[in-house]
């Protein structure tokens, strides 16, 4: 098989769904058509860790970006980006190219245009439904995105972002035919 030397990384609920807060995986059907582009388009798929899992578990709730806003998450994301952060030079040193990271919007840790807030904060059963329904959704990068983002620019690497909407995943759809 020749290789394509083409690579993306795409956020880890992408290719596990299973890895998700219990009842977010949404339009399934769809995320497996763009992988399934992916493939056809021959790239090779490096799939980044989940760092809400790697930290919280699978049994975790879900979250806002202001509970991930913490230096301590935010060294997380640092720490297990950092071997992909190599596999990143090591590739490009030898010709590959890096043509996209595919994150999720409205991850409060893999969006990339969108993501969700709120000022949450101590026992789930004593929010009140007010407080419930603050859940937002805003226009900013979730932490881990942030995260990338600042160490691929310090490293000076410049990686396209696609955002997959679950809403409208066709739009990355388009986005990937055209890398």
């Amino acid at each position: 098989m020749e290789r394509s030397k083409k690579l993306v990384l795409v956020a880890h609920c992408l290719l596990n769904s299973n890895s998700k807060v219990a009842g977010l995986v949404k339009k399934q059907e769809e995320i497996q058509k763009i992988l399934s582009l992916l493939l056809e388009k021959k790239f090779g798929i490096i799939q980044l860790p989940c760092p809400e899992l790697t930290l919280y578990g699978i049994k975790r709730w879900g979250h806002v970006k202001e509970q991930f806003d913490t230096p301590y998450y935010r060294r997380h994301c640092r720490e297990i980006f950092q071997p992909y952060l190599d596999q990143i030079i090591d590739y490009r040193a030898v010709g590959y190219e890096i043509k996209a990271l595919i994150g999720i919007d409205g991850s409060p840790s893999c969006g990339v245009n969108k993501t969700c807030s709120a000022c949450w904060q101590g026992e789930v059963a004593d929010l009140k439904p007010d407080e419930l329904m603050s859940l937002k959704i805003i226009n900013e990068a979730g932490i881990f995105i942030e995260v990338i983002k600042k160490i691929l620019k310090a490293k000076e690497i410049e990686i396209p972002l696609i955002a997959v909407d679950e809403e409208n995943p066709f739009l990355a759809r388009e986005k990937i035919e055209q890398l």
